[in-house]
Order: C-alpha cells, then structure tokens, then sequence
C-alpha cells in the first residue's frame, strides 16, 4: 500500500502569512517556514506582531476566505487521486485551514489549532505533536504503508527524509542548496510523475 503525504500551503494553497501581508501591507508577515526552520520562534513573532497591529483571526480568515488553490493544484489532486491515497500534513491551524480544504476538494488533513481569546486575539497555539510530520509518516509506516513526501520548506524536510521516498517542490534556493539529497520539482507534472515513479518501483 502507497500514501502520499504532502505540504499545503506552497504545494497546493498560496502561502497564507504572505497573501496576508500583502492584504495588511505589513512586510514583517512574509517570514515562512521557508525562512525560519524554528517554528515556535516563528509563530512568537507572528503573534507579537499580530497584537502590535491590533490584528485578530477574523482579520486573518477574511483573506483566507478570499484565496484559491495555486494555478494546477486541482487537476493535480485529481490525478494524484488516481494513483495513490494521500494525506496533507501541514503546520497551519483549523481556523484557517477550513475554506482552503473546501476548495481542494476536503481532503484529509492533520494539522494544529489556535489559542484564541473571546475578542478574536490569538494568544497562543496548541501542536497536534512535537514534530508532527516526521510522526505521522513514521506512524504510516507502521501500518504498512510505502510512503513518499513531498514539501517546499524547512519544517517538510524531516518527514521527506523519513518517508521511503520524497521530493522537495517549488522549494527556495537555499532549502534546495541545503538539501541537495532531494530532488527539487518546479511543475506539478514533474511531481506527479515522481511519485507514479516511485509507486512503480
């Protein structure tokens, strides 16, 4: 049995912190995970920043509200489908996560949640675990599953290193310069055929 786990946001969605600061013209708000591998330094200061600008959820799902899958996505899952069962494993939350699943089609996705104060405020965030992607593949791989992985960042980089097979996608330079170990996709095409490589193999 093949599972195909893959990275949501910059693999099949617009990387929801930069559409939102495009939409607040607040420069600070593109800083990823492409940039940061220390993901609880990255949320701090994405919380700090929030309240400094006096930004809540809602502020934040009125864009996501707004967004759709990256050009190609859709025709990719439904080929992907054809092929092999897959999961999305992503370090988004809940509360942005629902209109984008909607749009892809809902498929599976295990993901975190926010700590939100009743005035809209987010004050914190609860991980689903420590390292949840490289968990839940190790996890797949004990009920027997062949798993590839595939993601453009640095919190993808251990579950692809744990998978049996992965490929980093659309990744930046320097995650690809750090990682030559793994091929580098650019086009969903090319994606998909490594995996239908990887299923055949």
């Amino acid at each position: 049995m093949h599972l195909v786990c893959l990275d949501l946001e910059g693999v099949l969605v617009p990387e929801i912190w930069i559409s939102f600061s495009e939409y607040t013209g607040i420069p600070e708000f593109r800083r990823t995970t492409r940039d940061e591998p220390d993901y609880d330094k990255l949320m701090a200061f994405r919380i700090d920043l929030l309240a400094q600008h006096k930004l809540t959820l809602p502020d934040i799902q009125r864009v996501i509200g707004s967004m759709e899958p990256l050009p190609g996505a859709l025709d990719f899952i439904k080929g992907l489908r054809d092929l092999s069962q897959f999961i999305i494993l992503s370090d988004t939350f809940e509360e942005f996560a629902k209109p984008l699943l909607a749009k892809l089609g809902q498929p599976l996705l295990f993901c975190n949640s926010l700590e939100t104060a009743p005035d809209g405020y987010i004050k914190g965030y609860r991980l689903r675990q420590q390292n949840g992607k490289k968990c839940a593949v190790t996890a797949f791989k004990t009920l027997g599953y062949r798993v590839f992985a595939a993601g453009d960042s640095y919190n993808d980089i251990a579950m692809i290193q744990e998978a049996h097979g992965g490929s980093l996608f659309r990744a930046p330079e320097g995650i690809q310069k750090e990682y030559p170990q793994f091929p580098c996709t650019e086009a969903y095409e090319e994606l998909l055929a490594h995996i239908k490589a990887f299923i055949g193999s």
